[in-house]
Formats: C-alpha cells, structure tokens, sequence
C-alpha cells in the first residue's frame, strides 16, 4: 500500500503546523507510521490521498453515525451556507435544534449551543460553579472533557497517548480545584464527598468513557454519584460528547436512567460540523447570560451550517428501528471480534456500548479503569492497527480510543472486517 502522498504532505506540514497535524492523536505517535491524509468520504469508506480506500471505523471520532457525506444532511448543509456560512444572530434552525433535542431528552430543558466539545464542558463547569459559589471539581482518571486548563489533569484520549498526564502551560492555581479520583471506584468517590462535600461545586464524568477506550460502569456506580451530588448541593454534570446520541436514543443518561443536571454534548449533534451544546434543568441554565449572571458567549455559536446538519442528522435518527438495526450490526462486529480473539494465540478483551466498541489487548479480563487500560499491550495494538490498515480496515491510531460503527456499515462490510481482524491475527503469531 503506497502512501507517498500522505509522505509528502505530512512533510510540508511539519513545516507549517505543530507536529504536522492540527489535533494530536492524528498525527500516529501511539502506532508508528505516516498519518493518512484523507482526500474524500463516503457512506462508511474514505480514501486517502494516494488513491488507498478503507472501511471507516474513525467515523471523525464520532459525529458520523448515519455515515460519511449522507445525501439529505449534504443537502440541508448546503443549503444553509448558500444563505450565508454566519450572521451573529438568532435563526430558526437554533430553534428548532433546540426544540428537537429537549423533545428527546425532556430532562433538558433549555439548551445553549456552542462551537465544540471543549466549549461545552468548559461552559457546563462555569455554570456548576456559579450556581454552586464553590469552587471544586471532581473528574476521573482517564476522562477526557476537551483541553480547558483545569481539566487536562489525568485526562485520556490525546493525553493518554502522549503519555502526559498533566499538560505544561496549566497553572497549578487553576488545577488545585480540580480533585481527580480513579473511574469506578465508588469508594473513593465517597470518601471525598465525606472530607470535602461542601467545597465540591460539581462532578464531570463520561458515563460510558470512550477516552480511554469503551468502558462502561455498573449502574449503581452513576446512580450513587447522583445521590452524592444530591446530598451536597453539588452539579453533576454528564460529559456525552461522545455517547450523546449516539449509544442509544436518550444518550447514556437515558440506557442508564440516572440524570444529570447538566449534559454536555458535541459530535452526533452537529452532524459532523463544528458544533456542541450544554443543557439542563431551566432552574439551572437560566443562570446563563443573558437569562441570568454567568456569562458565555460566542460569535459562531449556532452556525446556520452547523445547526442544519444537526437538525437532518437527529431528525434520521429518530426514524423508528433506526437503533435497533444499528445495535445489531454493531453486534455482529463485537460476535466476531470475541470469536477471533477466542480462535488465535492472542488474548484480549472487546467492549462495546451500542455502536462504540474498543479491542483492548490484555488477559480477557474486564477493563474498568483507567490504570487497566494503560496496563494493556499497546505495543500489539499498534502492529494489529498496520495489520488491519494493509487490508483496508482505518481504525483509531490509539490503543485508548473507541471505534465507531454507522448506520452504514452493512452485514458484508461487518464480516470482511472479522476476516480481517482474523488474518491479521494470524499473521501477528
């Protein structure tokens, strides 16, 4: 498989931007290698520059569930950006995202759209502490919330790849409010709750973590952290940028049925534009500027592009049978996997939530922490992901990330990925 091209692009990158890349986990430092740079996509494939076609398991980390360059989101996006890519004022597509997404999740009663995720877990974390007039945050080891100062602390994703736990550039008087606790240990999360409840403004945590790989926690595990945060005044807030939309119709919060005061959402609400959310309970977010004092504000927030490819993008996602159909592909991929796995000299672990799914290397035992997924074999992830990219299977460069599977990857698609999976095993012995 050639890729001179993506060769020499990435070599006139490194010129011209920081690492060659313009967000770290895309410039291939988990798995060795030249990153791809990508020319086009569509339906669950993309290709790169030099021609090379892939079966598309990186889905842009998330946001295209119903597939790569969908005809119908395509189409309301263009129209959209033919009136104009941005006015700095109110529209009625921001109404009707809005309407939209508190329709589906009647727990969120008034939605503020942002540009990213990062805005919207930043902006989420200014409302639990000014609501709260505490100061103190509780994150979990593992949990990527976005690059906000306070909480590139212990964070997954990128973070985790580049095996900086703490990112230089932070200052210490902003991380000392952040109080990090291991993910899954209730334990702990009591403990804190019993020395520092009155200092802790809010809780933020991905309820399925996709950041450090998928991991999905015991439901009594959330439903104790509502009660602490209940107990003590604190905000908790759901980080489901990654899961909103995607793992089930209500998001996590609604496959677990622990609600949050307030939720963070990003990728599957925007359709695959730059776009993210926060929303709650109207007490809470009627705080926000210009409803109330806190203030958060931005020149792009509800893109007329952005909302549009949101809108058509939930709007399909509603269509009856459309989870279902998804979570028995998805299914079927995890099926295979475990038997590949079960069938090779190998041992691993396949965990999956609806259509998010990691492979972690390791003895086949459960993976619930962060400390357990550092614990893998990434050294043999990084060879089974060149393995896989030499049959035309692009997964997450990143033994710390999850895969993604669309509404468009069929039952064919679905088994030539096994078959892959299973040759390169094999040839991995």
């Amino acid at each position: 498989m050639k890729t001179d091209r993506s060769a020499e692009l990435l070599s006139r990158a490194l010129k011209v931007i920081p690492g060659g890349v313009n967000s770290p986990v895309r410039a291939f430092k988990a798995v060795g290698g030249t990153p791809l740079f990508i020319a086009r996509a569509k339906g669950a494939y993309l290709w790169d520059v030099d021609g090379n076609k892939y079966v598309d398991y990186v889905g842009s980390w998330g946001p295209m569930i119903l597939g790569h360059a969908e005809p119908s989101v395509v189409e309301a996006t263009s129209k959209a950006i033919e009136r104009s890519s941005s006015y700095g004022a109110p529209t009625e597509g921001e109404v009707k995202l809005a309407e939209l997404v508190t329709q589906r999740m009647p727990q969120v009663e008034r939605l503020r759209l942002v540009n990213s995720g990062t805005e919207a877990t930043m902006s989420a974390i200014r409302v639990a502490r000014g609501a709260t007039k505490r100061d103190a945050i509780i994150k979990f080891e593992g949990c990527y919330h976005g690059h906000a100062d306070y909480l590139l602390v212990k964070a997954g994703s990128g973070v985790a790849t580049f095996d900086l736990p703490d990112s230089p550039g932070v200052p210490a008087d902003f991380a000392k409010h952040t109080i990090t606790l291991p993910f899954n240990d209730q334990q702990a999360l009591e403990a804190v709750f019993a020395s520092r409840g009155s200092e802790i403004a809010g809780v933020i945590v991905e309820p399925i973590t996709g950041n450090m790989g998928v991991i999905a926690p015991p439901r009594a595990y959330l439903q104790r952290m509502r009660e602490l945060c209940d107990e003590n005044g604190s905000v908790l807030i759901f980080d489901e940028v990654m899961t909103g939309f995607r793992v089930h119709p209500g998001c996590a919060q609604g496959l677990y049925d622990v609600i949050p005061d307030i939720t963070a959402f990003g990728k599957v609400i925007g359709g695959g534009m730059p776009m993210g959310a926060y929303g709650g309970r109207a007490k809470v977010m009627d705080l926000v500027a210009p409803a109330g004092p806190i203030y958060q504000a931005g020149t792009l927030s509800g893109n007329p592009a952005a909302v549009a490819a949101g809108y058509q993008t939930l709007d399909l996602l509603g269509q009856p049978g459309c989870y279902d159909a998804l979570e028995e592909r998805c299914a079927e991929l995890e099926e295979g996997l475990v038997k590949v796995l079960h069938d090779s000299r190998h041992t691993g672990r396949v965990q999956r939530v609806g259509s998010m799914l990691t492979l972690f290397f390791n003895d086949g035992s459960p993976v619930e922490n962060f400390e357990q997924v550092k614990a893998c074999d990434h050294a043999k992830f990084a060879e089974f992901f060149h393995g896989m990219q030499e049959k035309g299977i692009y997964l997450p460069p990143s033994g710390y990330e999850a895969w993604f599977v669309s509404m468009v990857h069929d039952a064919d698609i679905i088994r030539n990925t096994v078959e892959a999976a299973d040759t390169t095993l094999k040839l991995l012995d």
